[in-house]
């Protein structure tokens, strides 16, 4: 790309994600699982998607690029995606948010360009899809949503308001405890101690507890951070477990984090854990933890790059990462990196793979897509990391040549 479209990027991408914050939102049905003593029941629920996602039709000769995998960035990419199209119109960009387990399984039998994961690929993997590379894009919060009735008093018709309830907070023991089904019910002594403010208005009603129900490296995350919290919870760190809340029949298992969110939505008493952004689009309460220093934390930029940072020297050979309950004091326990997959060296379409790599470079060095990533919830990649990332996405060739002249 030319000197002169780089200088546009800042002024074209925040245009058009002003345009995209002002479209209409059209709801969207999503399955959501309740499991009742061992046996799943169905239920329908009803969301409304990023309004960003409404995308003019491709114009004649177009390259489409089609993308699959982890709904962690789905909110970031869709908007990144708009915004693209005033970048380079020559390209099309379709991701859909199918869960990392399925985007991994796309990019290793070559359905899609690239894929999009917050897990891992294991050893086989690799293996399977000979060349493929993982390449950390954003680092994200996973947090605990609820929906709890709070109880609160009857004022008078000429009597203010009270003001907002304080903020929920939780510790790393007490989510294990409420994920293992050991604390059950939202007037718990280890809830109330940690929210003293909150002691007369939390309800003595049964906790509903919401998670995936598709392999995801959110669900990864959380697990991850499950596991470094207590030696109590033995369901392992991965991208699918077996729940001890579902065993106990008051686990709800939602696919995708839309999923997940609508079923914290339409489930009085209930909580769940999603990516920071679709918290914060849908405004959906959730809690501050208490991290390992003992610090009160608040999911954002702030607190994600604090957790980066305390990890910022373990990145494997792999170019991935861990970034659960980190040492600091401003560190948000429940982080984790997104990573885009690539194939490395055996693209079936060089210009497609000219094309996502220069859609990626776009993406982890325009100051505004970074602005709007930090806006959405999610944290840039650290400038000693970003240089490191583009130097691997450099490395990508086609028919033994470099897609992208450096």
């Amino acid at each position: 790309m030319s000197r002169r479209i780089l200088a546009l990027f800042a002024t074209v991408i925040a245009a058009s994600m002003i345009l995209g914050a002002c479209a209409p939102a059209a709801p969207q049905t999503i399955e959501v699982t309740r499991v009742v003593e061992g046996t799943p029941q169905v239920q329908v629920v009803t969301a409304t998607p990023d309004a960003a996602a409404a995308k003019p039709a491709a114009a004649p000769g177009s390259i489409q690029l089609n993308g699959a995998g982890a709904t962690f960035p789905l909110p970031v990419y869709t908007e990144w995606i708009y915004a693209y199209q005033y970048i380079d119109p020559s390209v099309v960009i379709n991701y859909q948010g199918i869960g990392s387990g399925g985007g991994k399984k796309a990019i290793i039998d070559g359905t899609v360009d690239f894929a999009g994961s917050d897990s891992f690929l294991k050893d086989e993997e690799y293996e399977a899809g000979k060349d493929l590379q993982m390449y950390p894009v954003l680092a994200g919060a996973v947090v605990p949503i609820y929906n709890v009735s709070f109880k609160v008093e009857k004022v008078g018709e000429n009597t203010p308001t009270p003001a907002p309830l304080p903020k929920l907070v939780l510790d790393r023991e007490t989510l294990v405890g409420i994920y293992n089904a050991k604390i059950t019910m939202w007037n718990d002594p280890a809830i109330v101690a940690l929210n003293p403010g909150l002691a007369n208005a939390l309800p003595a009603a049964k906790i509903t507890v919401v998670h995936r129900s598709d392999g995801s490296g959110t669900t990864e995350i959380f697990t991850k951070a499950l596991t470094a919290f207590s030696a109590d919870w033995t369901a392992g760190g991965a991208s699918a477990v077996e729940w001890p809340v579902d065993k106990a029949g008051n686990g709800i298992g939602g696919k995708g984090n839309p999923g997940v969110a609508a079923a914290v939505q339409n489930t009085p008493n209930s909580i769940g854990y999603v990516e920071l952004s679709y918290a914060v689009q849908n405004s959906i309460a959730f809690a501050d933890m208490v991290n390992k220093a003992g610090k009160t934390v608040t999911a954002n930029a702030e607190s994600l790059a604090s957790a980066m940072n305390d990890f910022a020297a373990k990145f494997s050979d792999k170019l991935t990462n861990t970034i659960v309950d980190g040492e600091g004091e401003k560190s948000w326990p429940i982080s984790g990196y997104t990573y885009l997959i690539l194939h490395t060296t055996d693209a079936k379409d060089c210009v497609k793979a000219q094309k996502v790599v220069e859609f990626f470079n776009w993406a982890l060095t325009d100051a505004a897509a970074a602005n709007r990533a930090a806006q959405l919830g999610y944290s840039v990649l650290p400038a000693d990391v970003q240089t490191k990332i583009l130097a691997k996405l450099g490395e990508v060739t086609c028919e033994g040549k470099p897609v992208v002249s450096k």
